[in-house]
């Protein structure tokens, strides 16, 4: 290589570098808004031991971090950990964060300023908390914002009027602050806004008519404040969801709203003089500005003749006005039903042409259930939000959780609530507001079928499974923005049939024969209606049954668990389930060669479960086999059953085991013909 070459590389480098080093940069900018926030919000270091200089964010070692498919922080969620800080400003390094879950902790301080640089910020919850000092007007930045939850905390001020510019906000919650002055007309420029909390404050004047121009808000809630004035007829539509207890200056016209006082003339006054439509660049008027106190002098003659004139004055006033809020509320409904109509009939999919009754979708997020997302949760954890899945299914609406339910009955997935985890879910413990115990099942949304067409399809099916035998799921959940969906079942008191396996010898808890028998029984029933050709279902293979998949009630009836689950997960994961099916002996032979589940593979995993009921161990080896084939059943039936069994009922299911666990799926039975053998022998112990 002569002079002229080397000095030519030696320039390149500099251009090598440039092009490599921003990726690099943008990674490391990263990690270090990770550890500046983890030094500000948990300065003693005993939560987030896990966030390392040297680690990986994109890993499962961050506690609570999950990134996007691009590397890029995308969710925090620390919900209840008890960080015990205060906000970085750090945080705005983090570009691509979608969703900020702080709620129910300890922070204190102030609301940074740079958290306004999260553009792509879908959720923001730092609700329930100590912060303090007002609500900077910069937020009105995060164009992206769907939910605000800045309640119960310490927060005073005014409410920015440029909140008015979140033209995509569905929930504001501002509840149980400090927060002063009057509601910024300007709120009700938030079209999409469907939720609105701004109760126990210390709010002042009126409540603006815009706000009952929202054509999707549900609920509105200005309970405890210091309100006063005429409320909007219009809100009259929200029925119960308008919550104005305990606001004593407020009145209503005629009857709309049974449980406040009739307004008077200086009522009506007040509220026509103090609700002009202010844009979001003007500053707010006064509650009763200088100009609107008018003093009439007169003499003794003069008097009779000004006072009727305001008398008449005011009565046209009323008048007027009562025709007004009449026309608006005509013209909002005609507005609303040509809107409506229009929507139904276009094809166009764009933000701008949902319909009513479908909420916005959060559209960058690169989520295969991005149409999925509906908003994520109500005002607050004890609120009845709606749900959080925005599927415009009829069937399908009426199984949809949110994710304050969801948060609210694991208590923030807690930890203690965890009663299982894999690679790609989490099974926690929780209950539901009205008292009933569920199991929720957490999935990374990354880890399900891509095509939004068949996770719809395969969500039906679970929701419509019905059988004593079969585990009910009772709804679901899925955010885009948190990346996650769950999926809320029953809750099943006596725990997986495999902790009743491999008993030490004189263990209280050794299954009793007959319950043995009534348990293979009771599998053998749900597995037969999920292979069932049905109206309305079809036949469905479980493909990972196995006493891990089987739980057992107070009365030690199984149910059968994540029947349908593969329906909804991704080939690979589903695959991956395999390695354990193998371990255990669950996998029938032929799958080897043909890299399919039928029901006769279902049929063979039962077979193994029968060996493992009768033995006793969740490990079947060659000997228990050989016993078995030969119906030698002192060396195979449990021996903690001290020989209190039926050798009748050990025959027939010995038979029904080998016969379910050939190596040749045509020779074994379908479970109706199980079911039918089984019904030959009643129970009985001898």
């Amino acid at each position: 290589m002569n002079s002229f070459h080397f000095l030519l590389l030696l320039s390149f480098f500099p251009f090598l570098a440039l092009l490599i080093s921003p990726k690099l940069v943008h990674g490391n900018a990263e990690l270090r808004a990770l550890m500046d926030l983890k030094s500000s919000l948990d300065p003693e270091g005993k939560v987030l031991g896990s966030w390392r200089s040297d680690g990986d964010p994109c890993t499962d070692s961050f506690l609570g971090v999950a990134c996007n498919q691009h590397r890029k922080v995308a969710n925090i969620s620390l919900a209840g950990r008890g960080l015990s800080g205060m906000v970085s400003p750090s945080v705005a390094e983090l570009k691509c964060l979608s969703g900020l879950y702080l709620h129910y902790n300890i922070i204190f301080g102030e609301i940074p300023i740079e958290i306004s640089n999260l553009t792509e910020l879908v959720d923001l919850y730092l609700n329930v908390n100590n912060l303090s000092g007002s609500i900077p007007k910069e937020i009105g930045k995060m164009t992206s914002l769907q939910v605000l939850q800045l309640g119960f905390n310490q927060l005073v001020g005014s409410i920015p009027k440029e909140i008015g510019s979140l033209k995509q906000l569905n929930v504001l919650a501002l509840q149980h602050n400090k927060l002063t002055g009057m509601i910024p007309p300007s709120l009700g420029n938030l079209e999409m806004l469907r939720r609105l909390n701004l109760s126990f404050n210390n709010l002042n004047g009126v409540i603006p008519a815009t706000l009952a121009d929202i054509a999707h808000l549900e609920v509105l809630d200005v309970q405890n404040n210091s309100l006063s004035g005429v409320v909007p007829s219009a809100l009259r539509k929200l029925d119960k969801g308008f919550q104005y207890a305990n606001n004593q200056g407020l009145c209503a016209m005629g009857f709309r709203f049974p449980t406040l006082r009739a307004c008077n003339k200086d009522s009506i006054y007040d509220s026509q003089i103090s609700v002009p439509n202010i844009p979001i660049n003007s500053s707010y008027p006064k509650v009763f500005p200088d100009s609107a106190t008018i003093k009439f002098h007169c003499n003794q003659t003069q008097c009779s003749k000004s006072r009727r004139f305001p008398q008449a004055v005011i009565a046209a006033s009323v008048i007027t006005a009562t025709i007004t809020l009449i026309g608006s509320g005509f013209v909002t409904f005609v507005r609303y039903r040509r809107r409506k109509q229009r929507i139904l009939h276009t094809s166009d999919s764009s933000v701008s042409q949902l319909s009513p009754v479908q909420p916005m979708v959060y559209t960058r997020s690169p989520s295969p259930l991005v149409n999925l997302e509906y908003y994520n949760n109500g005002l607050d954890p004890l609120a009845d939000g709606k749900n959080c899945s925005g599927l415009s299914h009829e069937y399908l609406n009426k199984f949809r959780f949110n994710v304050d339910e969801i948060e609210s009955a694991t208590q923030y997935l807690s930890e203690a609530n965890l009663l299982g985890k894999s690679k790609f879910s989490a099974v926690y413990k929780g209950v539901l507001r009205d008292g009933s115990p569920v199991a929720i099942r957490s999935i990374n949304v990354t880890c399900c079928i891509p095509e939004e067409v068949e996770f719809l399809k395969g969500l039906s099916l679970l929701t419509s499974l019905r059988h004593e035998n079969i585990v009910k799921m009772r709804g679901f959940c899925c955010s885009s923005s948190r990346g996650e969906c769950y999926l809320v079942y029953d809750f099943v008191t006596g725990g997986t049939l495999s902790i009743y396996l491999d008993m030490e010898d004189g263990s209280e808890n050794v299954l009793e024969w007959s319950k043995r028998v009534s348990i293979i029984k009771g599998i053998a029933k749900g597995l037969a209606y999920l292979h069932s050709n049905e109206a309305s279902k079809p036949t469905i293979v479980h493909q990972n049954i196995s006493v891990e998949k089987v739980l057992l009630d107070n009365q030690f009836n199984p149910l059968i668990m994540d029947a349908g689950l593969p329906k909804l997960l991704a080939d690979d994961i589903v695959f991956s389930a395999l390695k354990v099916s193998a371990a255990m002996g669950y996998l029938a032979p032929e799958y080897v060669t043909t890299g399919r589940f039928t029901e006769k593979s279902d049929v063979y995993a039962f077979g193994v479960i029968v060996l493992q009921v009768l033995s006793g161990k969740t490990t079947v080896g060659g000997s228990i086999r050989m016993a078995v084939e030969s119906f030698r059943f002192d060396d195979f039936v449990d021996t903690n059953l001290k020989g209190k069994y039926s050798k009748a009922e050990a025959a027939i299911l010995s038979k029904i085991a080998v016969m379910c666990t050939h190596e040749l799926s045509e020779q074994r039975p379908n479970m109706v013909e199980v079911i039918q053998e089984l019904s030959m022998y009643s129970s009985h112990s001898s």
